[in-house]
């Protein structure tokens, strides 16, 4: 109790001798890191005792006079400390000295956003160098206008025409645990609180020992996994990023852009159906190279994108139930709450009782219940399925696709515009209304990556199956010639009998999982060591065979020097072909380079 007495008045003491005088952004980052550093070794004295500390801040200041001076004898004395250490204390060491480290990043972290925050105030506009942050979209916008002499109403139409796809990737590597990085976030939060300029004696007290909580559950926590983490791992941790950050950040971001835009003189908002960010994923369906990302991996990925999805809506939903109490409606959404509130068979069994009492007057309740009620439904089938490979849940109780999503949600939009309440409509209704657009009901497009001699095995196996030779002996040109003669026709090429080895039953059920699945579920389906014309239309064969109902864009990525050399004329060939033309609809994406190029070609002529 008298420790932590003394810690806040050091905390009160601190905060009352910076408030006269100008405080750099250096003393910001040296007052965090202090900070930090005392609270994790008052941790680490009251789990490993008095010694075990002072020898952690030996080695730290051993390690910082070497580092400043250069001095080896002080490098011979860190040494000795060390090798006269017990295994015991050399792991707590090792562990202490990595959360140390880990605590400094994060001070960083918060320094950097101090500045940030500061600059904005003045502002500053950030320099050059800088990463490019929310607080400098209305600035690049007037520089569009004015450095460039583009009109305001050139910009909004480029903005509005335009789509940024983040895509994100995993890797089996990635050293931090998430467990440890929802901590971490927490332990930001907290520092960033404590400096606050309105905080109270009382909510510093609380901080502090919030901030003792996280650093001690962190160095409780192991930092290495002791299993290698599966897809499914790699999709759970990947999707942490969207529920701690990426979900609430995007309206947001698009608020800022609406400002930005204002403040140009654009008196309109980006439209809710045309959104600026869209998110794509590698997370359980890049199979190039890795035998662990298998066709019931790819499924499950699907499913548990999709329950994660109607979770996050389904927790905003009833949020914005209890904003739109408003009565007055147009007469199209008047129609659709009374035929909702008449039909009591469409609430389900878990319904609220409350919203089951709604009344018509509350027309915009009553509809959004109904939208709560299928979002219910869609994670529990998600869940259903993903659990037991079935489900008691209708699939006509769920929302099977976005624009049955969109379709109330739009109603009560147009409603309230209507009836003169478009501040309203602007509120939290279009922050939902981007989230569907923006995240769909898969939150990320799962972009399937399989190799082109992988296509190339199940093309030959097909061949030799109908009697016609090797796919594989064929020139390029006799290639491009059968499978666009197979493309314009329509019959089928295999059935039960065609002899699969298990690479090409894993090919072939891939494309079966794709065609089983909703289509906003899938991006793009990419061809590593794409070489020619014939690996483009070999997938959009599979695709047509496997039943894929909404094809998948077909993107070959080009990666060894001579394919890239290459490259140029394949694509052009691809487009000098009708059907393929027709099919595309003017629009082709292509991948170059990625990390074989380097391996091959070298780092310099690669990039």
């Amino acid at each position: 109790m008298d420790r932590n007495f003394e810690k806040m008045a050091s905390i009160d003491a601190q905060l009352r001798l910076l408030a006269p005088r100008k405080v750099s952004e250096d003393d910001k980052l040296v007052e965090y890191d202090a900070l930090l550093l005392d609270r994790f070794l008052d941790i680490l004295q009251d789990l490993h005792g008095e010694d075990i500390r002072e020898t952690v801040q030996e080695c730290y200041e051993l390690s910082a006079e070497y580092e400043g001076k250069r001095d080896t004898r002080k490098l011979e004395e860190l040494g000795k400390v060390l090798t006269s250490l017990d295994p015991g204390d050399s792991i707590v060491l090792t562990k202490s000295f990595s959360n140390m480290l880990n605590l400094a990043n994060l001070a960083e972290e918060v320094q950097i956003a101090y500045r940030r925050r500061i600059k904005l105030k003045k502002g500053d506009l950030a320099d050059e160098s800088s990463a490019t942050t929310e607080s400098d979209i209305e600035e690049t916008i007037k520089r569009l206008v004015v450095d460039l002499k583009k009109s305001p109403e050139e910009v909004f139409d480029a903005l509005k025409n335009q789509t940024v796809d983040l895509v994100l990737t995993a890797h089996p590597t990635q050293s931090v645990r998430r467990s440890l990085l929802q901590k971490h976030a927490r332990i930001r939060d907290c520092l960033t609180q404590l400096y606050a300029k309105d905080i109270t004696r009382d909510d510093k007290q609380e901080l502090d020992e919030a901030l003792q909580r996280e650093i001690q559950a962190c160095f409780r926590t192991d930092e290495i996994r002791r299993t290698p983490p599966t897809p499914q791992d790699e999709m759970r941790a990947g999707m942490s990023y969207f529920h701690e950050t990426i979900w609430k950040g995007v309206p947001k971001f698009l608020r800022r852009v609406d400002t930005a835009l204002k403040n140009v003189g654009i008196n309109e908002r980006i439209p809710y159906n045309a959104p600026l960010i869209q998110f794509s994923s590698w997370m359980g369906g890049d199979r190039d190279g890795n035998p662990r990302v298998t066709p019931e991996v790819t499924r499950d990925v699907c499913l548990l994108a999709r329950m994660m999805a109607a979770n996050l809506y389904f927790s905003q939903i009833e949020d914005l139930m209890f904003e739109l109490s408003m009565w007055r409606c147009n007469e199209e959404l008047h129609a659709r709450a009374d035929e909702l509130h008449r039909s009591s068979k469409r609430y389900a069994k878990h319904f609220i009782e409350f919203w089951k009492q709604v009344p018509p007057s509350e027309p915009y309740r009553v509809v959004l219940g109904d939208v709560r009620d299928k979002l219910y439904n869609t994670r529990e089938r998600s869940r259903q399925l993903l659990s037991n490979g079935i489900s008691d849940i209708p699939e006509d109780a769920t929302f099977a696709d976005i624009e049955q999503f969109l379709e109330p949600l739009e109603l009560c939009y147009r409603s309230l515009c209507a009836c003169g309440d478009r501040p309203i409509a602007d509120g939290s209704l279009l922050d939902f209304l981007r989230q569907v657009f923006t995240f769909g009901l898969s939150l990320v497009r799962l972009d399937i990556r399989q190799e082109s001699d992988r296509h190339t095995d199940v093309i030959d196996a097909i061949t030799k199956h109908l009697g016609i030779g090797s796919y594989r002996e064929w020139s390029e040109e006799q290639r491009q010639e059968w499978l666009l003669g197979e493309l314009r026709g329509k019959r089928p090429l295999f059935g039960q009998d065609l002899l699969k080895t298990e690479e090409i039953a894993d090919v072939l059920d891939t494309f079966h999982v794709i065609s089983e699945h909703p289509a906003d579920s899938f991006g793009a389906y990419i061809i590593s060591m794409a070489t020619a014309p014939s690996d483009v239309l070999a997938v959009e064969l599979l695709q047509r065979e496997c039943h894929v109902k909404q094809p998948l864009r077909v993107v070959p990525l080009f990666e060894k020097l001579a394919d890239l050399d290459a490259a140029p004329a394949a694509v052009a060939r691809l487009f000098s072909i009708d059907w393929y033309r027709n099919r595309i609809n003017g629009k082709q994406e292509v991948m170059i380079g990625y990390s074989d190029s380097g391996k091959d070609a070298g780092r310099l002529s690669a990039a």
